[in-house]
């Protein structure tokens, strides 16, 4: 067990992180607060009001010779303005997209820079799911969606983590296909590990990080699912440990900004629900949280879906947490959210499935199939040499 110390130690190190402001406000104070340089990289960063707040703080610490790198997904941040690039240049802040539209990159559509993370100084890193939007801030008239993040205090990560941006703003193909060492543990029974997948580069830590926690649970898994579509290994996993009496609960979103996303999912609904697995919808926002809690003792958050374009397109980068009193607090919170779901069980589903229903959800499986194997692994074996 851990000792009180522990805990207080491992706390200061390691902060849950909530999207709303809780996260806006943690990053204004990163910048405001960084001396020498600082790493963004985002799948999604929107130039409303959110993502204003967030560059005139970067502008601000430009002036103070801060050296900033930002690394934005081309076609995730497309509508990003010239206007505003041009500008952020011309304060010495360095930009570039990662994969534009109309370069030899953009023929493999599916592999995408899905990280959201920040490295500040080389001692702190946010990691996780959130991007820089509105969406995730929140308005006077609307919550913000469900998602989380890492505030990590460690310079150990923090170093390793600066120079992996680096490789990857500088397009250092060699350094940044080496995979990143558990470097941080404070106690015993207390450690986090950074784990990336881009199938691409061989690298598949999270894919197997998943599989594995799932293989080896004995009594509980909770998963934070959006866009939830799993691969044939990672769905027979839950099963098999569904079969083995571990309790599996999946939260779910029932409102998404990707309805194809949505309807695939519903259509594996009855499968789950037949292998004792139950499911939650939150229905108050739209849920974009990747995460899972095994046993107690297992916590991952980042950007990692559970479906093939997280597993053989994106390039993903998630905390892997080893620790039993981050994972409770964290479990704690996630039964919260689970009381405020709707449970979807047999009868329910029931009242649903209708001819028009189940029609359109089977249509948009075997929709989603397709396109996922059309920007994943199609185009790695033609244009994998451009990579």
């Amino acid at each position: 067990m851990l000792t009180s110390n522990c805990i207080s130690e491992v706390e200061e190190s390691l902060e849950l992180v909530y999207s709303g402001t809780d996260y806006f406000s943690r990053l204004e104070e990163i910048i405001q607060n960084s001396k020498y340089e600082i790493h963004l990289q985002f799948y999604v960063f929107k130039n409303d009001s959110a993502g204003k707040k967030i560059l005139e703080e970067l502008k601000k610490a430009a002036a103070r010779h801060v050296k900033i790198y930002i690394l934005l997904d081309g076609f995730g941040s497309f509508t990003f303005p010239k206007e505003e690039i041009h500008h952020l240049i011309q304060l010495g802040i360095h930009f570039r997209f990662f994969s534009p539209f109309f370069s030899a990159n953009s023929f493999y559509i599916g592999r995408r820079l899905h990280h959201k993370l920040v490295v500040c100084d080389a001692r702190l890193t946010l990691i996780g799911g959130i991007n820089i939007s509105e969406n995730y801030l929140g308005t006077t008239t609307k919550a913000p969606w469900l998602d989380y993040s890492i505030q990590i205090n460690d310079s150990n990560i923090a170093k390793t983590l600066q120079l992996l941006c680096r490789d990857l703003f500088f397009k250092k193909r060699q350094l940044f296909r080496k995979k990143i060492k558990s470097v941080f543990l404070t106690q015993e029974d207390t450690a986090i590990n950074i784990i990336q997948n881009d199938w691409l580069k061989r690298k598949n830590e999270i894919y197997k990080a998943y599989i594995n926690a799932f293989t080896n649970a004995e009594k509980e898994i909770i998963v934070v699912g959006s866009y939830f579509f799993p691969g044939r290994k990672l769905k027979n996993a839950l099963k098999k440990a569904a079969k083995n009496k571990v309790k599996v609960k999946l939260i779910l979103s029932g409102i998404s900004d990707i309805p194809l996303s949505r309807r695939a999912t519903y259509h594996i609904y009855s499968s789950l629900l037949k292998n004792n697995i139950e499911l939650y919808e939150w229905n108050k926002t739209v849920l974009h949280g990747k995460a899972a809690v095994v046993d107690g003792c297992w916590t991952t958050i980042g950007s990692f879906n559970l479906n093939n374009l997280s597993s053989y397109g994106s390039l993903e980068i998630n905390a892997e947490i080893k620790s039993n009193s981050f994972s409770h607090t964290y479990v704690s919170h996630l039964n919260k959210i689970i009381a405020q779901c709707d449970p979807i069980t047999a009868a329910t589903l029931k009242k649903r499935n209708n001819i028009s229903f189940y029609t359109r959800n089977w249509l948009s499986y075997w929709t989603a199939r397709i396109i996922l194997s059309i920007v994943t692994y199609f185009p790695y074996k033609r244009f994998k040499n451009f990579y």
